[in-house]
């Protein structure tokens, strides 16, 4: 297994997100967050019962035994197939990192619903963004399907690109794929509802602590994606005083991290995220990211996939600079 902070390391990885772009998720493949998920799903029915205290160990314990055995699983397997043959491990790794990545996926997800919108087919494009997010779309106008779109790319930038980006420049597929089962384990066990408050406690808290670094720096990222785009004509975005209004929007998302690219996609695009969705028929508000300076519509969902791409280009060229910098400090000190 090559590390993510070497020269190999980074090719590898570089390689990965070709692949991913090319070729994305082939539902012929098997694909470990499938697994993982079947793993999560099959011990979640078999532990979550008990007392409220039970359920919180039971929950603690299948966050150990789900993230430290993908770890050690793909570890492993990578040291075999080493062992055989070093050509073996550098495919099988390669294969695993482009598995923890969702570019062209969510590129794709996101043009399915711009096709429809564009000709002005609102069913099929509610039915498209029903695809990518768990609110009732059936009612929904352009402006909230638009913003629906722009939301779930937003936030998918940190989980589905840059922060399993991070985690291979630090520790290669496995801490890659460990990330993945942290995120898989959120979507599936971490909602604070009566069934899984307790049990999907330890979950939520795990992937709280696993994003938090990279969201910021996606939010970072993402402002300098549109200061770059703006200049270049690409686009025109709003990236004067988009740190400190994502700065003061932020912290007002219910999560500790999906808001950091939210509310700097809100600012750039010079629009308004969050507000009243309906979940199952039931409405939730959530505080709004941004100013309303312009009505969502479909051309946002174009400049947020701008946004994304060059968001995560510029964070792998500076978690590159800043993981080899640090590697270079730390060795002259030894």
């Amino acid at each position: 297994m090559i590390p993510g902070v070497t020269l190999g390391g980074i090719t590898l990885i570089v390689l990965a997100i070709v692949i991913d772009l090319v070729v994305g998720d082939p539902r012929s493949l098997p694909h470990p967050v499938v697994l993982i998920g079947r793993f999560i799903s099959a011990f979640e029915r078999l532990w979550n019962r008990g007392t409220e205290q039970q359920r919180r160990v039971s929950g603690f314990m299948l966050t150990i035994f789900v993230v430290g055995g993908v770890w050690s699983i793909s570890w492993l397997l990578l040291i075999l197939l080493a062992a055989l043959h070093p050509g073996l491990a550098l495919i099988a790794e390669l294969w695993l990192l482009s598995t923890t990545l969702a570019i062209k996926g969510l590129g794709d997800a996101a043009s399915a619903v711009i096709k429809p919108l564009t000709q002005g087919d609102l069913p099929a494009a509610r039915t498209a963004l029903g695809m990518i997010v768990g609110r009732d779309t059936q009612n929904l106008d352009e402006a909230e399907i638009t913003r629906g779109t722009v939301e779930t790319v937003a936030e998918n930038t940190v989980d589905g690109i840059t922060a399993p980006l991070f985690f291979a420049l630090i520790g290669g597929a496995p801490l890659a794929l460990a990330y993945k089962a942290v995120n898989t384990l959120d979507s599936m066990v971490g909602y604070k509802n009566q069934r899984y408050a307790d049990f999907g406690f330890a979950s939520a808290k795990l992937d709280d602590l696993a994003n938090w670094v990279p969201a910021r720096l996606t939010a970072l990222c993402l402002w300098l994606a549109g200061l770059l785009l703006s200049l270049a004509g690409v686009v025109r975005l709003r990236w004067q005083g988009a740190l400190w209004g994502t700065f003061r929007d932020a912290p007002r998302h219910p999560s500790p991290n999906a808001g950091w690219p939210e509310a700097m996609v809100a600012r750039l695009l010079g629009v308004q995220l969050g507000g009243t969705n309906v979940y199952q028929g039931v409405v939730s508000h959530r505080a709004t990211l941004g100013e309303p300076f312009e009505v969502l519509r479909v051309s946002h969902i174009t400049s947020t996939l701008r946004l994304m791409h060059g968001a995560w280009l510029l964070f792998m060229l500076l978690s590159v600079v800043v993981i080899a910098g640090m590697s270079f400090i730390f060795k002259g000190l030894l």
